[in-house]
């Protein structure tokens, strides 16, 4: 009987002790913001503790920063991506706590997500992707343009130039771009130089609609407008995107100088500028 009792008295003993060390060991962490800004490329994170720590975050097990140098239960930090290199667009992070006697806890697991213009890669990779990126980009874009008696094959490179920012979707609010165009046995006015600007607008169940107008020259006298509307049909590759595109073209001081144009093409950002 007594060997009973004592063997239960252990028991309660080391199920106490278990709970005690369970209840120590077990920090709740409750995370508030965790996002990558897209205007400033930094990373948002905010979070709280169910007790006073201070606190550290691991970015992909090789990127420490303190996010709370002293003891406290609200915890925020900006860490700045720019110079950082990450193999994928989903990023994991660990929050490190310690309490008062110097003892550490780890919070586990967490993930955010790089916006599509801020992914990052690793030096090789960016060099592939530049040296594919390259080559696609300097494929011109196949045209039929319909003149008032004929119709000609055209091919056309157009060349985005400057973005202006957007927040409210994956593609910049618009761009300005020069493009060049030839058309194939036109004895004349078959080598056209354009500017325009194009404004992007967020299509549902496609990638995005763009309105556009553009100035166009031959150099030699032949002058005129071309006003354009685009559909952004899907991504490739995650750099571009595959569109198609009607434009109309006129030239006030020509007769009969209208002109259809149908292409289809690649669009990305890839070398252009951002204001």
């Amino acid at each position: 009987m007594n060997k009973i009792v004592a063997a239960g008295a252990l028991l309660v003993m080391i199920t106490f002790n278990l709970c005690a060390q369970v209840k120590m060991d077990s920090v709740e962490v409750f995370i508030i913001n965790s996002f990558v800004d897209k205007e400033t490329n930094k990373f948002s994170l905010s979070f709280s503790t169910d007790l006073d720590y201070k606190s550290k975050v691991i970015i992909e097990d090789k990127y420490s920063y303190i996010v709370s140098d002293s003891a406290v239960q609200n915890h925020s930090v900006e860490i700045d991506l720019a110079n950082l290199k990450f193999k994928s667009n989903a990023v994991n992070y660990r929050i490190i706590v310690t309490d008062s006697t110097g003892k550490s806890f780890d919070s586990g697991i967490f993930e955010f997500d790089l916006p599509q213009d801020v992914v990052l890669q690793d030096r090789s990779n960016i060099l592939h992707i530049c040296l594919f990126a390259g080559v696609v980009f300097a494929v011109p874009a196949p045209a039929v343009t319909f003149t008032h008696d004929k119709t000609y094959f055209t091919l056309t490179k157009e060349i985005p130039i400057a973005f202006i920012r957007s927040t409210g979707i994956d593609y910049p609010f618009g761009y300005f771009s020069a493009e060049y165009s030839h058309i194939f046995e036109r004895a004349k006015k078959n080598n056209l130089l354009r500017f325009g600007y194009k404004h992007l607008i967020d299509l549902p169940g496609l990638e995005f609609a763009s309105p556009g107008i553009s100035g166009f020259t031959n150099f030699k006298g032949y002058n005129g407008v071309g006003a354009e509307f685009t559909v952004g049909f899907f991504k490739c590759f995650e750099a571009f995107t595959l569109y198609g595109r009607y434009r109309f073209n006129f030239s006030p001081s020509v007769k009969a100088s209208e002109t259809n144009e149908i292409s289809i093409g690649l669009y990305s950002g890839f070398f252009a500028f951002y204001f």
